[in-house]
C-alpha cells in the first residue's frame, strides 16, 4: 500500500528554494530540509520514485536532528554538485549532493556525503522509494554487511550506508553521528535493470562526477557574467540526456498561475527550446552543447520532414497525451503529466532550427546530413509558411507575425552560408517579410501580433535580434519602443497585454522576454539600458540560480515549473553578446 504521512511531514516549499540535481538523464529537486522532493526514474518523463513536491508518498531526507536550524547552501562551481548547509545552535553541518554524473540510462546514483563542518553533527535520515508516484513502496528482498537490496515496482534498488537503519511507517530511518571534521556516505542506487554485483565505492563515484563535470562545463571568460553563465552551461548540460535531447524543465504540474489552469508537463524536449539552447552555446563558442542541439534537431527534421512536432521525449519518441494524477498536487494547481503538444503546429520552430543551423556553420560545425536537415526545413517553410500556426506562446492558430518573421530570419542566415542556394532562399525570405507586413503591420510602423490582433508581443523582438530586418529599420526601432512603454514595468517583461488589468495581475514577467529586451537594446547600441535589463532579470531566481518561466514581480517568487531551460539559454547568450559590440549580421 502507498507510503502515507508523508504530506504532512514534508509540506512543500515556494519554488526560489529548490535546488537541482541531474545528470542528463533525470533530475531530482532538494528542498532546504534536505529532502528529495522530486525524482523521475529511470529517464525525464517517467514516473516519479520521490514526489513530494505534487503531494505524494516518496521520501528521502537527511537532515539535522537539531530542528532549530538556518538553511543555505551552493553548487560548487561549474557542476551540479550541491551543498545543503545547516547552521544549527550547536555547529554547522553540510550535505554534499549529486547524481553521479554522467547518468546511465538505466540507473540513477545518488550520492550523498554528510560533512561535519564544524562540531559534531547529528542527523536524521529517512528512505521510502515509491515507485510509479507511489502505487508501489518499496519492499525490502536482502540486507547483508549493511547494504540493503529492496525492490519497487519493476525498479530495482540498492542503499549503502545505512546499516543500522530500522523500518518505521514504510520507510527505512537511522540517525547517523559524525564526528568533527569527518564524513559519511550514503549511496542509492535505484534502476529498471537488474545493479552490477559490486557495490559502488563512494569515494570514487565523487572523483569520477568532480571530474566529468569539469571536463563538460567549459570555464567562461569575458562575459558581462562568467559565473553565472558557467552556472547556465551546467543547467543546461544536466537537462541533456546522452542522446542530445535537452528537457524544457525537470518538473511537471507547478502553476504559472494558481488556480487558473495553467500547470504544464515540461519534462520533454522542445525543439524551440532546443534551438535557443544551441544558438547560445554558438555564441559562447563551439561547446559541447552546440553539436548536442545540432544532432538532436536535425535528427527530427530528417526524420519527420515537414511535420516536425512541436516537442519530444528524450528519446525523440511522442510526447504522450496529458493526464491527471490521483495526487495532490503543488498549491494552487492540480497534477498532470503528459502534453497535448502534438496536436499542435508551430511554424517558427523550422525558422530557429535554421538559425541554429546557421550558428553552427559558423563554427565548422555541420555536415552533410545537417545540410540536408537544413533543406527539409527551407522546403517546409516553402510548402507551409501561409497555414496558420499555434505560435511561440502555443495558442489558437493564427497567422502569427513572429512565427513567419522568424522563418525569414532562419532563410536569410542560412542562405548567408549557402552560395549554391542564397538568392532562393533570400527572395523566399523577402515574400515572407513583405507579406506579413502587407497584414501585420501596426499603423504606428511596428509589427503587431497577427492581422487581427493588434497588440504588441515581446516576440516580436526577437526576428530583428536574428537577423530577419536591420537594427535601423523603423519596424525594429518602433516595435522596441512600444514593447518597451507597453510591456515594461520595473525592469521586467511581459509576453503580452492579456486584458484590461494591470499586467502583473493577468501573470507573471516571463524572463525570457526580460533577457530578449537585454539583447534588442544592444543591438540598437543602447549599452546601459541592455546592461540594467540583463541585471534585473538575472537576479530573479533563489539561492540557487535556477529560473522558472515567470517571475511574480510582486511577490517576488518563481511561477512554473523548475528550472526553465530557455531562460539559462538566454542569460547565457546575453551574458556573452553583452560584453562585446553586435556583430554585423552576414
Amino acid at each position: 500500500m502507498p507510503i502515507r504521512g508523508v504530506g504532512a511531514l514534508f509540506p512543500p516549499h515556494v519554488l526560489r528554494e529548490y535546488a537541482l540535481i541531474a545528470d542528463g538523464e533525470r533530475g531530482a529537486l532538494i528542498d532546504p530540509r534536505g529532502d528529495i522532493a522530486w525524482l523521475c526514474i529511470p529517464t525525464w518523463h517517467d514516473n516519479a520514485v520521490f514526489s513530494v513536491l505534487l503531494g505524494g508518498p516518496g521520501v528521502y531526507a537527511v537532515a539535522p536532528t537539531d530542528h532549530r536550524f538556518t538553511w543555505g547552501g551552493y553548487y560548487e562551481h561549474g557542476t551540479l554538485i550541491w551543498r545543503s548547509r545547516w547552521v544549527t545552535s550547536t555547529g554547522i553541518i553540510e550535505c554534499r549532493e549529486a547524481l553521479a554524473f554522467p547518468g546511465d540510462p538505466h540507473t540513477a546514483v545518488l550520492l550523498r556525503r554528510v560533512l561535519a563542518v564544524d562540531g559534531d553533527a547529528q542527523v536524521s535520515v529517512r528512505l521510502g522509494v515509491a515507485a510509479d508516484f507511489g502505487a508501489h513502496p518499496m519492499q525490502q528482498i536482502g540486507h547483508q554487511a549493511g547494504v540493503r537490496t529492496l525492490r519497487a515496482g519493476s525498479l530495482r534498488l540498492r542503499w549503502s550506508g545505512a546499516p543500522a537503519a530500522h523500518h518505521r511507517s514504510g520507510r527505512l530511518e537511522t540517525v547517523l553521528d559524525v564526528p568533527a571534521g569527518h564524513h559519511h556516505d550514503l549511496v542509492l542506487e535505484v534502476g529498471d535493470r537488474p545493479l552490477p554485483n559490486a557495490v559502488p565505492d563512494p569515494g570514487r563515484m565523487w572523483e569520477r562526477t568532480e571530474h566529468a563535470w569539469h571536463q563538460e562545463v567549459p570555464q567562461i571568460n569575458n562575459s558581462l557574467a562568467d559565473r553565472d553563465a558557467r552556472h547556465a552551461y551546467a543547467v543546461l548540460r544536466g537537462l541533456t540526456s546522452a542522446s542530445g535531447g535537452m528537457v524544457a524543465a525537470a518538473t511537471t504540474a507547478l502553476p504559472e498561475r494558481a488556480e487558473q489552469g495553467r500547470n504544464y508537463d515540461y519534462r520533454y524536449c522542445w525543439i524551440r527550446d532546443q534551438c535557443y539552447a544551441g544558438h547560445a552555446v554558438a555564441a559562447a563558442g563551439p561547446l559541447p552543447l552546440l553539436d548536442d542541439a545540432v544532432g538532436f534537431v536535425s535528427d527530427r527534421l530528417l526524420a519527420d520532414g515537414p511535420d516536425l512536432k512541436p516537442a519530444y521525449t528524450v528519446g525523440g519518441g511522442r510526447v504522450p497525451d496529458e493526464t491527471t494524477l490521483d495526487l495532490p498536487g503543488y498549491p494552487g494547481a492540480d497534477a498532470r503529466t503528459g502534453n497535448w503538444v502534438n496536436d499542435q503546429f508551430q511554424l517558427d520552430n523550422f525558422g530557429e532550427a535554421l538559425l541554429l543551423l546557421a550558428a553552427a556553420d559558423r563554427h565548422d560545425r555541420l555536415d552533410r546530413e545537417h545540410w540536408k536537415a537544413a533543406e527539409i526545413a527551407v522546403a517546409a517553410i516553402e510548402h507551409r509558411w501561409t497555414e496558420p500556426d499555434a505560435g511561440i506562446w502555443e495558442l489558437g492558430n493564427e497567422h502569427w507575425a513572429h512565427s513567419r518573421l522568424i522563418c525569414a530570419a532562419g532563410l536569410r542566415t542560412i542562405a548567408a552560408a549557402s552560395a549554391p542556394q542564397s538568392a532562393r532562399w533570400s527572395q523566399l525570405a523577402d515574400r515572407i517579410i513583405t507579406d506579413t507586413a502587407r497584414d501585420c503591420l501596426h499603423p504606428t510602423g511596428r509589427w503587431q501580433r497577427a492581422p487581427g490582433d493588434d497588440r504588441v508581443d515581446a516576440a516580436l523582438l526577437l526576428p530583428a535580434i536574428r537577423g530577419a530586418l536591420p537594427a535601423a529599420d523603423p519596424r525594429t526601432t518602433r516595435t522596441l519602443a512600444a514593447v518597451r512603454t507597453e510591456l515594461g514595468r520595473d525592469g521586467y517583461v511581459y509576453r503580452f497585454r492579456q486584458d484590461e488589468r494591470p499586467l502583473a495581475d493577468a501573470e507573471g514577467a516571463f524572463l525570457l522576454c526580460g533577457f530578449l529586451m537585454a539583447l534588442a537594446e544592444h543591438h540598437q547600441g543602447h549599452d546601459i539600458d541592455a546592461v540594467r535589463w540583463f541585471e534585473r532579470n538575472r537576479a530573479a531566481c533563489g539561492s540557487p540560480a535556477l529560473f522558472t518561466e515567470e517571475f511574480d514581480v510582486i511577490e517576488h517568487q518563481l511561477r512554473g515549473n523548475l528550472p526553465q531551460a530557455f531562460v539559462h539559454a538566454l542569460l547565457l547568450e546575453s551574458a556573452h553578446r553583452l560584453a562585446r559590440p553586435w556583430p554585423a549580421h552576414p
